[in-house]
């Protein structure tokens, strides 16, 4: 066969030049699956429920949820890309314990369990646990939990896991809780997503093993309670990665009115013994402390601390951290307190605060420097106080 100038050969629709050669597409080969509660929305749907959408699966599967309110508990244990139209609302009722605590062995009863899986997406959807059903302290009550699971939540909506009033004091009711244990791993990414109306947490990530990225939230408490102690955003025991970009208010827990007389305290944003976590671009207002640090080498960089009551803008007990460029208004008892050693508290900027930094005493090697203090009667004082870390009340 004689060579020509040009030769062209047929691949599925796609027309290749000896001159010029273009690649053929492959086809998407992500199936999707389309769940629809009434089948109006999506008249040709297949399925009515989540949960048998996530059962049909393959892995690698994208389950489309059109709008509706689904009344159930889902649970994944595959690779799946959940994703919501707007409108779409999983609202259980007669909620029941379908896992447990990897740390107490507490039972939990979540809306939406993800566990030993990866890749798992969540997008779009609402979470709503108004008619959990649940009428005692356990199980322990929430909306999205991944067990030794990894994955993206982005966009969501997850509202009202709570108890009844009568049961404000139970220390059950989280938005999101990210857990590890018994050797596993937990990779996860919480963004650009709405968490209010909790009981007890909004977003905790918790145990060795977790490593969690939790930026451009919103995340409000109740406001003034006299139940659980509330944390906003948690990050603990051995757990890693960042907390970065949320907007985090309203954490606050009323019978701690003063100093010497306060049990408990609530908190925006807590670090509690997981060393070199990111605390950055974060604004949190409204609360007994508004960034509290019980670890090491953690980095406090470039936040906005507002409206604290009783206690501190920032709170650090631990050694090495960075504390750097961030800007506090209305601290009580302090805009910044550094309990612990080899601590550098550089550029910040405090505004109105009964002392602008509280070192305790006996701390060595700490750095102070080129910060800007206003209205404070005291720039910086060393008193011997208690430590704090002993009145906070982390979710395990």
């Amino acid at each position: 066969m004689k060579l020509q100038s040009l030769i062209q050969v047929t691949c599925g629709f796609c027309l290749l030049a000896f001159v010029n050669p273009q690649p053929c597409r492959a086809a998407d080969p992500t199936p999707q699956l389309v769940v629809d509660d009434d089948k109006l929305e999506c008249p040709n749907a297949a399925f009515t429920r989540i949960q048998d959408a996530v059962d049909a699966a393959s892995p690698g599967s994208q389950i489309r949820i059109c709008k509706g309110t689904y009344v159930e508990q889902v649970a994944i244990s595959k690779p799946l890309d959940l994703e919501a139209d707007s409108g779409a609302v999983l609202m259980p009722a007669a909620m029941q314990a379908n896992s447990a605590s990897l740390s107490s062995g507490r039972a939990i009863a979540a809306a939406l369990l993800v566990a030993n899986a990866t890749n798992v997406t969540v997008r779009g959807l609402t979470l709503d646990g108004a008619n959990s059903g649940i009428t005692q302290c356990a199980p322990d009550l929430m909306g999205i939990y991944f067990q030794n699971a990894s994955g993206e939540v982005d966009r969501v909506a997850v509202r009202n896991f709570k108890l009844a009033a009568s049961l404000n004091g139970c220390q059950s009711g989280s938005g999101i809780f990210v857990q590890s244990g018994n050797g596993g791993v937990s990779q996860v990414e919480i963004h650009r997503s709405t968490i209010h109306d909790f009981q007890k947490n909004g977003i905790t990530a918790n145990e060795i093993g977790t490593s969690a990225s939790i930026d451009e939230n919103v995340v409000t408490g109740l406001g003034p309670t006299t139940g659980a102690a509330q944390n906003g955003i948690q990050m603990g025991f051995g757990a890693g990665g960042s907390i970065q970009n949320n907007t985090v208010t309203n954490n606050v827990w009323a019978p701690c009115a003063a100093v010497a007389t306060c049990t408990a305290v609530a908190t925006n944003i807590l670090v509690t013994q997981s060393d070199g976590v990111i605390v950055k671009d974060n604004v949190a207002g409204i609360s007994q402390v508004g960034i509290f640090l019980h670890a090491n080498t953690g980095q406090v960089l470039e936040n906005r601390t507002f409206a604290i009551a009783v206690f501190d803008g920032i709170h650090i007990e631990g050694d090495q951290a960075q504390v750097k460029r961030n800007d506090v208004f209305n601290g009580a008892q302090s805009g910044i307190f550094i309990d612990g050693n080899n601590n550098v508290v550089d550029h910040n900027v405090i505004t109105e605060a009964s002392i602008g930094i509280l070192k305790a005493a006996g701390a060595v090697g700490n750095v102070i420097q080129m910060n800007d203090i206003f209205d404070a009667p005291v720039a910086v004082q060393d008193p011997t106080f208690p430590k704090l870390s002993g009145l906070v009340v982390p979710v395990r």
